[in-house]
């Protein structure tokens, strides 16, 4: 069996943390393109609040699951010792 194939189909690696990094930018995109619609819509205050507060809400929710993704590996280092 071919190492890519092996990673793909057992829970040795984990995918996950390259794919939240995606899904932060894409996050990040939408709440910029909400925020900046918003202010062209006539809501200034409402679409600059929308930036201010997405931004970081985005960035801790995908923190948190890649801190959650770390526990993950660091239990396996130990299991293995």
């Amino acid at each position: 069996m071919s190492p890519l194939m092996k990673s793909l189909l057992t829970f040795d690696t984990l995918h996950a943390p390259k794919l939240i990094t995606l899904l932060y930018y894409v996050g990040l995109l939408g709440v910029l393109v909400a925020g900046i619609s918003t202010i062209f819509a006539g809501g200034i205050a409402q679409g600059i609040v929308s930036i201010v507060v997405g931004v970081p809400l985005v960035r801790v929710g995908c923190e948190v699951w890649m801190v959650l993704f770390m526990i993950n590996e660091a239990l396996q280092e130990i299991r293995k010792k």
